[in-house]
C-alpha cells in the first residue's frame, strides 16, 4: 500500500488535478497495488473561506471557522477523485466524517486521540484508489475539527501509522527540505536526510515545507516521511525524514506575530497556556512592553489568548530571521521584509554554504 499526500502547490488551477490523477494512474500500472492519496484544498482556498467567514462575522465561532474551512479539502478530494475515476480507475473519496480520526475540541488546531482504520481498510477494500481530505477530522461529538494550517502532511502520516506502513510521500512545489526556502534563498542546498527533532525545530521556527506536527507524530510512530516534487520532467526525490541528519539553515518567518502585554508576569501566564498548547513562542520587547514572538499556530495562538482575561495590548506583524544548527541559534526580527529578506540571505552565506 502506497500512501501519498499532495500539497496545494500541486492544485493551482483544473489542470493540477488531471497531472495528480495520471501519476496515481502510473503508479497502479507500475505494479503498486493500493493508493491512498491525501489532498490539501486548492492552493489560497483556505484563505479565501476563511476571508468570507470573517467579512460575514469578524466573532465567528472556531467551530463555525472549522467548518467552513473544511470544504475547502472536501472540494479538493471531489475534484481529484473525479480526475482519477475519468481514467477508469476505480476510485472512493472520505472527507474528515468518515476517516476514522477522532481529535479533542480544541477547535482551530484539534490535537489526534484516536484512530480507526477500518473505514480506510473498507475503502481499499473494493477500490484501487481512495483520496482523503487533509487536515480534518472529528471530535467525540461528531463535530468536524480542523487540525491546523499545513496540517494535511499530519493527516498523511496519521494514516500511514493506523494503516501499519512505514512510510508516507510529500508532494510539494519544491523536492525537499533545503538549508533555506529556494523562493526566497536561490543559493539554498537540497537536504538528502534530515532528522525529525531537526526539521521539526525548523518547522516551528519558519520553514514551510513540512508541517511539525506531523514530523513529530512520525517520529513517535516510526513513519519515514519523503519528500518529492511532481515536475514537467516526471517525479524530483528529494530530503528524506528519519532518525539521522543534521543541518544548519535560516528560517524566514514573514507571517509572524509579536503579542505584547502590560507586564512581564502577564507575558509569563501566557507564554506557559501557549506552551501547554506545543506552540512556540520567543520572549521579545516591544516599546518597552514584555510580549512574546509566535511563528507557527499563530491563528490558534491568537484564539487561546483572545480566550483568557488578560488581553494583549498590541499584536503586531513582523519578519522573523532564525539560524539554526542543533539548537536555535538567533532569532532577528525585522519590519521590514526586504532588510529581512537582505539579512536572511547574508546569514545563510555565512553559516550554510561551504
Amino acid at each position: 500500500m502506497t500512501i501519498l499526500k499532495f500539497g496545494g502547490s500541486n492544485f493551482l488551477g483544473l489542470e493540477g488535478y488531471h497531472r495528480v490523477a495520471r501519476h496515481i494512474a502510473q503508479r497502479l500500472a507500475a505494479g503498486e497495488n493500493k493508493i491512498v492519496a491525501v489532498v490539501s484544498a486548492m492552493k489560497g482556498e483556505t484563505d479565501s473561506l476563511k476571508a468570507q467567514m470573517l467579512e460575514v462575522n469578524k466573532e465567528a465561532s472556531p467551530s463555525n471557522l472549522d467548518a467552513a474551512l473544511a470544504i475547502g479539502e472536501m472540494k479538493s478530494v471531489c475534484l481529484l477523485e473525479a480526475a482519477v475515476s475519468r481514467l477508469g480507475i476505480s476510485v472512493a473519496s472520505l472527507n474528515g466524517y468518515g476517516l476514522g480520526i477522532v481529535t479533542n475540541s480544541d477547535f482551530g488546531r484539534a490535537t489526534v486521540e484516536s484512530v480507526d482504520p477500518g473505514p480506510v481498510r473498507s475503502a481499499l477494500q473494493e477500490h484501487d484508489v481512495v483520496i482523503a481530505t487533509g487536515a480534518q477530522a472529528i471530535n467525540q461529538s461528531g463535530r468536524v475539527t480542523f487540525l491546523g494550517r499545513n496540517a494535511s502532511d499530519l493527516t498523511a502520516v496519521v494514516i500511514a501509522s493506523m494503516l501499519e506502513e512505514q512510510a508516507c510521500e510529500i508532494y510539494s512545489d519544491v523536492p525537499g527540505v533545503s538549508t533555506g526556502d529556494p523562493n526566497l534563498i536561490p543559493e539554498a542546498q537540497l537536504i538528502p536526510e534530515i532528522a525529525y527533532k531537526t526539521i521539526a525545530k525548523m518547522s516551528r521556527y519558519g520553514a514551510k515545507v513540512l508541517h511539525h506536527g506531523a514530523v513529530e507524530f512520525a517520529e513517535k510512530h516510526s513513519v519515514t516521511i519523503i519528500c518529492k516534487s511532481l515536475t514537467s520532467d516526471g517525479v524530483v526525490t528529494g530530503t528524506t525524514v528519519t532518525n539521522y541528519g543534521n543541518a544548519r539553515s535560516v528560517t524566514v518567518a514573514r507571517d509572524a506575530v509579536v503579542m505584547s502585554w502590560a507586564s512581564v508576569a502577564e507575558r509569563d501566564n501566557l507564554r506557559a497556556l501557549l506552551d501547554q498548547h506545543g506552540i512556540t513562542t520567543i520572549d521579545v520587547n516591544r516599546n518597552d512592553r514584555p510580549g512574546l514572538c509566535v511563528m507557527s499556530d499563530i491563528d490558534f495562538a491568537k484564539q487561546l489568548v483572545g480566550g483568557t482575561c488578560t488581553p494583549s495590548i498590541s499584536v503586531q506583524s513582523t519578519t522573523a530571521v532564525t539560524e539554526l544548527d542543533s539548537s536555535v541559534v538567533c532569532v532577528h526580527f525585522h519590519g521590514d521584509y526586504e532588510r529581512a529578506l537582505s539579512l536572511a540571505r547574508q546569514l545563510h552565506e555565512q553559516n550554510c554554504l561551504g
